[in-house]
């Protein structure tokens, strides 16, 4: 079942024009740095915007639907790691506190991926898919840092742990990555940046039986896949497993 939400409903055809609008562009820039010296640092700044609007342009979501400039740039591959590394050293900083109390862990993951996993009892009650007040200013510290960090797709996945039914859990995991998506872009992020899945308890961190309420598996997963040139659409893709 596929859960992902689409984050543009523009039609395929709007893609068409990007060819000649993309050459006219190009041209105006030609002719309007004709005399300047500084021409050729321009030109290829303006063709590089072009580019990179093109590349957002023609990107599709994990269905296979177009996403209509929902990227405005990538990562050339060489300075991933450094790009990654800053944001986690930033979001280490700003979340201290709340990695101190346990109600988050940051993490790296394969692809320079990084995850920051939220205790799901920080977030919601039991239950509950309504976020609470006081998990809000952690969710608006993390938005604002990734607003900064825009060459970034935000995944947010909801997980619960194996009380109640399997078909119960998946709702709640559903309406939770919607909440916390929306209170993201609420507080800054583009919302296109942004997508969002419930896994129900399908992975859990913690082995349990049925019907078990373990804490741990409640919880919130936000994953940030870096948009690498040449490859942007991998940034798109679900992320991996995320269980134990």
């Amino acid at each position: 079942m596929n859960l992902h939400k689409s984050v543009s409903n523009k039609p395929a055809s709007r893609l068409a024009v990007l060819g000649p609008l993309t050459v006219a562009v190009v041209a105006l820039g030609l002719a309007g740095c004709a005399n300047d010296p500084n021409k050729r640092a321009k030109i290829g700044g303006g063709v590089g915007a072009v580019v990179g609007a093109v590349i957002g342009n023609s990107v599709s979501d994990a269905r296979g639907a177009p996403i209509v400039g929902a990227v405005v740039g990538a990562i050339a591959g060489g300075a991933v790691g450094n790009y990654m590394d800053k944001q986690q050293r930033e979001l280490e900083q700003q979340l201290a506190e709340e990695a101190r109390n346990n109600e988050l862990q940051i993490v790296r993951l394969s692809d320079d991926a990084l995850k920051i996993g939220i205790a799901s009892d920080v977030s919601f009650d039991l239950g509950s898919a309504t976020l609470r007040p006081d998990a809000l200013s952690t969710y608006g510290k993390i938005a604002n840092i990734l607003a900064t960090y825009d060459k970034t797709i935000v995944h947010v996945v909801g997980h619960t742990d194996t009380s109640g039914s399997a078909e119960f859990n998946q709702t709640l995991s559903v309406n939770r990555a919607a909440s916390v998506g929306s209170y993201l872009a609420q507080s800054g992020l583009n919302a296109a940046r942004v997508r969002e899945e419930g896994r129900g308890e399908r992975e859990l961190l913690v082995r349990t039986a049925d019907n078990v309420k373990e804490a741990r598996n409640r919880r919130v997963d936000i994953v940030l896949k870096p948009v690498v040139e040449g490859n942007e659409q991998a940034a798109w893709t679900p992320p991996p497993y995320l269980g134990g």
